[in-house]
């Protein structure tokens, strides 16, 4: 009875031990949490533009509103525990034109923009510009939405990064679809000058063949990557852009030290 005891016990607290580190803001994170702020507050439009300025960004670049989506995302999936890479953030604007440089890496460390570069949308999703978007598998068309990157793997389009849909009803089919980070011949700068566009993927958020390698083994392992568009139903509806969720006034504080 003594050791039936003892088992039950032990079982009992190692359930709580796990519950503990799973529970949100617990484990991966050291801040107070006692302390927070709302992500539509002052304190936190005050960090995304301190933010957005030591990146040197411009409006013609990327947008204010954009970084702080996406910002405002990464934040809730790393308080949520969802990111073990939290060092990096990925920015995909697809409101932008193909022929330019759309896709941002940020290392939210060093506070450097480490790419920027070429990335091509779903075949189906429009010509130049990416207007149409979907999570059905065979649609050829992009997912909007934010990401969990996976691993590295070597399949039909050689060095790829698996992704994580987070979205239900947007891009939570991604990983079933097979939508994948790779390297692709049909986007480069120079069929970028001579068309005014890239190249269109199957859904995949392709990047030039001389850049993937090392931007896939940068944000892989559990970064953050975000696609976005100006699309009213998913800026509407997206759980995580529109988050509620109070963010330790620490964690603020740390990404513009």
């Amino acid at each position: 009875m003594a050791k039936r005891t003892l088992f039950i016990f032990v079982l009992s607290f190692l359930f709580i031990g796990l519950q503990s580190f799973h529970a949100p803001g617990i484990g991966k994170n050291d801040f107070n949490y006692e302390v927070a702020v709302s992500p539509d507050g002052i304190d936190f439009t005050k960090t995304s533009t301190a933010l957005y300025n030591q990146f040197g960004l411009v409006e013609s670049e990327l947008s204010k509103d954009v970084f702080n989506k996406a910002l405002k995302g990464y934040l809730y999936l790393r308080y949520t525990n969802e990111l073990a890479n939290n060092q990096f953030l990925t920015v995909l604007d697809f409101s932008k034109q193909s022929s330019q440089k759309r896709l941002w890496v940020f290392d939210l460390n060093s506070k450097q923009i480490v790419f920027n570069e070429l990335v091509a949308h779903g075949k189906y999703s429009g010509d130049k510009f990416a207007s149409s978007f979907s999570n059905r598998s065979n649609s050829k068309k992009s997912s909007l939405g934010f990401y969990v990157t996976g691993q590295p793997y070597n399949g039909r389009h050689r060095y790829s990064l698996k992704l994580r849909g987070l979205e239900p009803g947007f891009n939570s089919n991604a990983f079933a679809r097979g939508i994948v980070m790779h390297g692709a011949h049909y986007v480069s700068q120079e069929i970028a000058e001579a068309q005014q566009s890239v190249g269109r993927s199957f859904g995949c958020p392709a990047v030039a063949q001389d850049v993937n390698k090392n931007i896939v083994d940068l944000i892989q392992g559990g970064s953050c990557l975000f696609l976005y568009h100006p699309q009213t139903y998913y800026n509407g509806k997206s759980k995580i852009i529109n988050n509620k969720q109070f963010i330790p006034i620490e964690l603020l504080n740390a990404l513009v030290e």
